[in-house]
């Protein structure tokens, strides 16, 4: 069937309907910018900063230094480390190595970690001081045969780094790190001496440069085969549609988490290739946030819905330049439209909304830069992406604009395909597309629109109900900060839609207002039959919510 791309005719003039796509290593887009703007800065963390020379060139003797301790081409080091500059480092340095990143989130509980360490097969892991409790209680059962553990204090100057050490001296939760020099070693021996390595044979198209586990939103996680040509694919359509970028030098802020592709993709692989000043976060404090924009002049602010409301609530917001701010790239959920609205007009920036999954390194949408964005769009593809509806039944028929079905994409940024997992594999990937499992509809302009992931649709008495429609409407009432649907098991309904609430601060309601409120906006079977008000929902790292976690919650309170 002859692919239609109503798409191509809203790119702005700026943007290629194609790219020659370049295939190289991941790290040539490092080596690229150290040798044209090697006195550029390229991280700045509190009082220590780096230049993009000295970066590459620490990269370079830490991949030495593993292969000295027994890193071969291929094999998997594990990153079990926040938004830091010894993240950075380490990423960059274990890709020179010739070796295979996989991200890991410090937050897993350990039945996570020892799935995902054993899966991977991680031969060392390089994490926190604060993160080896738990790790120490897992040695055993993990594949692991080194651990580099970093603190914080070694990418701070003085006087900063001895009041930290100071401080942690006197901490009697400080856990005390038993480094023996052979299995247990500090992450700054890799630093030592002046050896360099860079890995010399990597073929892009085939070698993995990221096992990248998905979020595991909806079961066990798997790990996703991200080659460097994936990765590099991505960071070429960033280039292509965000054209305006890389005019003069950008600093960008790293409050998602690198160890998500997302927060990896935009705010570290990008901003390595644009020359961008990376300004990492360790964990999100509105405050800080607010205190760097004022003082580093940041221009561009890869985020998250969830993240840019809650800096919209912050009491304080008025006193802080925030002017500097250009874009602020929006993914990992459908962000409310009146929010962005608030967002732009509060903050002068623009906000541009895409969409993504680990799958495809991650993005494969995004609104232009200077056309039209659509309200509640995820936008366009990129270019060099396809994209298209099929019927969720068989997934075979490609359905016409305005009609709803799965959303499957094909492009060179979707991965080779899941770690040891063939019949996963097989599903995902079919014929050359990949399926989403998000349900989705195009309209006549070939803008795209996620309804809902297919997983959460609600069959209730009948009839298909997508979750974030409530979502939306709950979300315009002025007492609620933020609301999310799911749909709970019932004996002759199939299924009943339950809404759980966060009311905004100092605001009260009660649930007979709720569904009156929502009666005057939705269908009658849409309308929630139950209603529940909490003080927060429970998120992933980059502010995505977990339905599954509230679903499971129900379920225990009937066993």
């Amino acid at each position: 069937m002859e692919l239609n791309r109503p798409w191509l005719d809203h790119y702005d003039p700026e943007v290629p309907k194609n790219l020659d796509f370049n295939n190289c290593p991941l790290f040539d887009y490092l080596d690229r910018t150290a040798e044209k703007w090697p006195k550029r800065k390229a991280i700045e963390f509190q009082n220590w900063s780096i230049t993009y020379e000295k970066l590459k060139n620490a990269a370079e003797v830490m991949a030495a230094n593993l292969r000295k301790n027994g890193i071969k081409t291929g094999d998997r080091v594990a990153l079990m480390l926040p938004n830091t500059p010894q993240m950075i480092i380490s990423y960059w340095a274990v890709l020179k190595a010739g070796a295979v990143v996989t991200l890991t989130n410090p937050l897993y509980m350990e039945t996570e970690i020892i799935h995902q360490m054993n899966d991977s097969g991680a031969q060392i892991i390089i994490t926190l001081d604060m993160l080896w409790p738990k790790l120490q209680k897992l040695r055993d059962k993990l594949p692991v045969r080194k651990y580099y553990i970093t603190r914080i204090s070694d990418a701070l100057k003085f006087p900063l780094k001895q009041l930290y050490n100071l401080k942690s001296l006197r901490d009697k939760h400080k856990p005390k790190i038993p480094y023996n020099g052979s299995s247990i070693l500090k992450w700054e021996t890799l630093l030592e001496g002046k050896e360099t390595y860079s890995a010399p044979n990597i073929r892009p198209l085939e070698d993995t440069a990221l096992l990248q586990y998905t979020g595991g939103t909806t079961g066990l996680s798997k790990g996703c085969n991200v080659t460097h040509a994936n990765l590099g694919a991505n960071i070429q359509q960033f280039h292509a549609m965000l054209h305006k970028l890389g005019r003069q030098q950008e600093v960008v802020l790293g409050i998602l988490p690198y160890f998500h592709i997302y927060g990896l993709t935009v705010c570290l692989n990008f901003s390595t290739s644009l020359g961008a000043t990376m300004v990492p976060f360790p964990r999100y404090v509105p405050l800080d946030v607010l205190k760097a924009m004022h003082k580093l002049k940041p221009t561009l602010f890869p985020g998250a819905p969830s993240l840019y409301i809650s800096l919209l609530q912050q009491k304080e917001l008025a006193k802080f330049d925030i002017a500097s701010i250009k874009y602020c790239l929006s993914g990992s959920s459908p962000m409310p439209v009146e929010a962005i609205q608030q967002f732009n007009s509060v903050f002068g920036s623009t906000i541009v909304e895409g969409y993504g999954l680990t799958e495809a390194s991650p993005v494969t949408h995004l609104n232009p830069l200077d056309g039209t964005k659509k309200a509640g769009s995820i936008g366009v593809p990129l270019p060099g992406t396809d994209a298209a509806i099929v019927d969720m039944e068989v997934g075979s028929l490609h359905l016409p604009p305005g009609k709803m079905g799965e959303l499957i994409v094909r492009g060179p940024q979707v991965m080779k395909g899941y770690y040891n997992k063939p019949d996963e594999t097989a599903g995902a990937l079919r014929n050359g597309w990949l399926y989403t499992g998000d349900i989705a509809y195009m309209d006549e302009e070939g803008y795209f629109y996620i309804v809902d992931r297919k997983k959460d649709m609600i069959i209730s008495s009948g009839y298909n109900i997508y979750p974030r429609e409530v979502d939306e409407i709950l979300y315009e009432h002025p007492k609620i900060q933020e609301a999310v649907t799911v749909g709970l098991p019932h004996k002759t309904r199939g299924e009943v839609i339950k809404v759980y609430i966060v009311l905004k601060e100092g605001q009260s309601m009660d649930r007979t207002e709720v569904i009156a409120y929502c009666r005057e906006k939705l269908a009658g079977y849409k309308v929630p039959r139950k209603v529940e008000f909490r003080k927060e929902l429970p998120k992933t790292m980059v502010g995505k919510v977990l339905r599954r976690a509230l679903r499971e919650e129900e379920a225990q309170k009937k066993k």
